[in-house]
């Protein structure tokens, strides 16, 4: 029962993932080798909300524009896809100053975790499920992470 408690009640410490020499990593990001601070370090979740709510503010501009909210879900998910798959961030990441990285290796998003991600992000509930890093369910079954772009 420790072990699962541990990661609230022990403090901020116990809940980081443990490093590849079996300590406990000393900042969230450390074991993807991202650094603590500055460009490429993990994103708040401040920003990473104040990056949603640009998007869905935009998409829902853009749906009442089309003359029909119900199409707010669809613009919002069709504008992170493309946008994530070709810049990787979306207009309101770009707005807060992060964006999506592949931590397996150095190379672009692409379509196939575009899609991934956004469905999942779609579904709420995914995205509430963190690691020690504060990755959720969309970013560790994409291999990416959420990291301030300045």
């Amino acid at each position: 029962m420790a072990r699962i408690t541990g990661s609230w009640l022990s403090g901020s410490a116990a809940g980081l993932p443990m490093g590849a020499d079996g300590k406990p990593a000393r900042y969230r990001g450390e074991r993807l080798g991202l650094p603590e601070t500055g460009p490429r370090a993990l994103a708040t979740v401040g920003r990473r909300a104040g990056g949603l709510a640009i998007d869905w503010a935009i998409a829902t501009v853009v749906a009442a524009a089309i003359g029909s909210m119900s199409w707010n879900l669809a613009v919002w998910a069709v504008v992170s896809i493309i946008s994530v798959a070709l810049f990787s961030m979306t207009p309101g990441q770009a707005a807060v100053g992060i964006g999506v990285a592949r931590v397996d290796r150095e190379a672009p998003v692409g379509l196939w975790r575009s899609v991934v991600r956004v469905a999942l992000v779609g579904l709420v509930l995914p995205a509430l499920f963190t690691d020690g890093d504060g990755r959720g369910v969309q970013d560790r079954l994409t291999s990416t992470a959420v990291i301030r772009s300045r």
